[in-house]
């Protein structure tokens, strides 16, 4: 990117409109409202929130740009407009005939780069994180603390976390990979395999759930109850006891359940969310700490567009994907066997279906037919740098079994101490 600076205005390469076609000075607004302010905690609808933070993380005034980048056809799916600046122009001075000639021989105006567009983080900058979700969310969470003082930058779809990173709209993303209730996030195992960014980090965050409504609701008047399926599991037993007559309706996020609840003024409707999010929707918490589980935690991801240098001086992890696409019998053993005679501890194996390869077809004998086994990859995590020979060793034998082999992120391990909170029957 710093290569594109020393270049004349000649030989710079040209994004946008040719230079002697200058863009009109424009500004952005959001449709549901007549002035281009923006609100960033839970003021206006999910939209208009999500487009603004879109908007001042990009740092461009381009309608168009935005809306490639994010993946719609048109500014009109991020509920934007562009209008022209109120600004009344200066009146032309005079122009003598030299300065005329001296504006003529002037450069063109400098066209947009990558930098300009996004500016790399410098020392002392803020990052901006993608997280998906809305304000009040988990993710939220987990973002600040993998990154104090962040910019968090909501995503309404994991696929748009990794798109945001990987098209320069955020320099890191946070996303969730697996919970001590709920299990695996299937999709972000499958989406880590799909796209091209590096795991540079971890962080576990425990999760606190609240049942919230509009004040003055009773539980006793509850017909539903709303939020992410995982949150309805992990507090399936205690919903029961508080609010039996209401159904359960899965949404995209818990936070979301909150800002739904809160936009159409529900009555007899309460999310399962965290305590931040019944601050920033204007809702009243009916039962706290309600999942069945005290101890639940969910693990987060860091990516990055480039991964980071493994070092030795403090624990590290690291994680793989391989498929072996039966090249023998055992061949999974083997693999396994690569770290265990290295002393590696594997903190996690996960298998998921091979999508381009699902099934292999093997010929026996014509008494005992054709067999049709399903392909899996599996993804591996192993507590071990690649700074360190055994684990280059153990990825080097690895390799001779499968056929294909994928290093996701070798990244520090998250070492915070975490306190197990109250038992169950002291937290409500």
């Amino acid at each position: 990117m710093k290569a594109l600076s020393h270049l004349t205005p000649a030989s710079r390469p040209r994004l946008g409109r040719p230079a002697t076609q200058p863009r009109p000075p424009r500004t952005l607004r959001c449709a549901y409202r007549p002035d281009p302010a923006y609100f960033p905690y839970g003021i206006g609808n999910r939209s208009d929130w999500q487009s603004s933070c879109a908007i001042l993380s990009s740092k461009t005034l381009s309608v168009e740009h935005l809306a490639a980048v994010n993946g719609h056809k048109s500014a009109v799916d991020l509920n934007l407009v562009p209008f022209e600046s109120k600004e009344k122009p200066l009146p032309a001075p005079v122009e003598s005939e030299s300065s005329a000639s001296a504006v003529a021989m002037q450069p063109p105006p400098k066209p947009l780069t990558i930098m300009d567009l996004s500016p790399a983080p410098m020392h002392g900058s803020q990052l901006r994180v993608a997280y998906q979700g809305v304000p009040g969310a988990y993710s939220e969470a987990a973002a600040g603390k993998a990154y104090p003082n962040c910019e968090a930058i909501p995503c309404d779809q994991f696929d748009v976390v990794f798109q945001a990173v990987e098209q320069w709209i955020a320099d890191r993303a946070v996303l969730p990979i697996e919970n001590s209730l709920g299990g695996s996030i299937h999709r972000n195992y499958d989406l880590l395999l799909r796209h091209r960014l590096h795991i540079v980090g971890e962080v576990q965050t425990p999760v606190h759930h609240c049942l919230m409504a509009l004040p003055g609701t009773c539980l006793d008047s509850l017909t539903r109850v709303i939020s992410h399926p995982q949150a309805l599991s992990q507090c399936e037993h205690t919903l029961t006891k508080l609010a039996p007559q209401a159904v359960r309706e899965a949404v995209d996020d818990t936070a979301g359940a909150a800002e739904h609840i809160a936009t159409n003024k529900l009555r007899d409707t309460a999310a399962i969310a965290s305590s931040r999010a019944a601050e920033l929707y204007g809702l009243e918490v009916l039962a706290d700490g309600i999942q069945d589980d005290s101890g639940n935690v969910t693990r987060f991801v860091m990516l990055a567009r480039e991964p980071i240098i493994p070092r030795t001086d403090r624990p590290f992890k690291t994680s793989i994907v391989f498929a072996h696409e039966g090249l023998g019998t055992g061949v999974l053993f083997k693999v396994l066997s690569a770290f265990a005679f290295r002393d590696i501890n594997l903190t996690k194996i996960e298998s998921r279906p091979h999508r381009l390869r699902p099934i292999r077809v093997v010929e026996q004998a014509e008494e005992e037919g054709t067999f049709k086994h399903f392909e899996y990859l599996f993804y591996v995590d192993f507590e071990a740098s690649l700074a360190e020979p055994r684990a280059q060793n153990a990825l080097s034998e690895v390799q001779e079994f499968t056929s294909f082999l994928r290093v996701l992120g070798s990244y520090p391990m998250d070492m915070t101490p975490w306190i197990r909170p109250k038992s169950d029957d002291q937290k409500v």
